[in-house]
């Protein structure tokens, strides 16, 4: 198609920028997410806590936080990664002026961090338990309302990642559980914003935490035969966060190949 001489020539593509949290591993759920929304065109803000991965079995990979930038950046994306400690109630409001100064304006949110320590009603320890809720309730409430705050005058979308385990996981479980309630209500309560926000389960996806036995028997329980890979997790994510996605808003979305049907 020629233009017109002296008509207007068409707009400049117009970046949009995403908070991932929980990205601190390349093997993570977080990483993959960060990979998709790059290759979609979307800049990045990272957030990792590698405190958080020195208490867990595969522990910290030092690097890899490093890395993960740097292969994003090749793909033409803006990224910073910010670490943040979300047991400490003041982490999100630091967070969250470091993602503005760095990166300026945020159109999507997406909560992939968690505290995990199995434990079940009678062995679940009072640090452990508030620990669970600071992190995965608490912070993930701070985190959609300071969003919300600074959303562009044309809304944004969250996503957050969710579980569906409640026997001997008690702590996470039942944190994973209030959040639910927090980004359903930010859904009805935000929409005004032009904010959509969906709760995305990806069932059981082995990032590091599965043994073999473990992996097999979860292996056989999915229709396709196969676990959740974090790329199957990231093309929901992604469509979730895009234009044709935006209208879905309010749900609690199972992305796991069938698992739970």
């Amino acid at each position: 198609m020629t233009q017109t001489p002296g008509s207007p020539g068409p707009a400049p593509f117009q970046r949009r920028t995403a908070l991932v949290t929980g990205v601190g591993r390349l093997a993570g759920l977080g990483a993959g997410i960060a990979r998709r929304l790059a290759a979609d065109g979307w800049d990045l803000v990272l957030n990792y806590w590698q405190d958080y991965d020195a208490r867990m079995p595969w522990g910290v990979q030092p690097d890899d936080v490093e890395r993960l930038t740097a292969e994003l950046q090749a793909t033409g994306a803006a990224v910073v990664a910010l670490p943040a400690d979300f047991e400490d109630p003041q982490a999100v409001d630091r967070l969250m002026a470091a993602a503005a100064d760095e990166a300026g304006t945020l159109q999507a949110l997406v909560l992939s961090h968690a505290e995990s320590v199995d434990s079940g009603i009678l062995d679940t320890s009072l640090e452990s338990f508030e620990r669970h809720f600071a992190v995965n309730t608490r912070a993930s409430w701070q985190l959609i309302a300071a969003f919300a705050r600074q959303v562009p005058a044309d809304g944004g979308a969250i996503v957050a990642l969710t579980s569906d385990h409640t026997a001997f996981n008690l702590p996470y479980g039942a944190s994973k559980g209030a959040l639910d309630r927090i980004v359903i209500a930010a859904a009805r309560e935000l929409g005004p914003a032009g904010i959509s926000a969906n709760v995305l389960n990806p069932g059981p996806v082995d990032t590091g935490w599965m043994d073999a036995q473990l992996r097999e028997e979860l292996a056989r329980r999915q229709p396709g035969g196969r676990l959740g890979t974090p790329a199957d997790i990231a093309g929901t994510v992604a469509f979730l966060l895009s234009p044709e996605g935006r209208w879905v808003s309010g749900q609690l979305v199972k992305a796991d190949g069938g698992f739970s049907a």
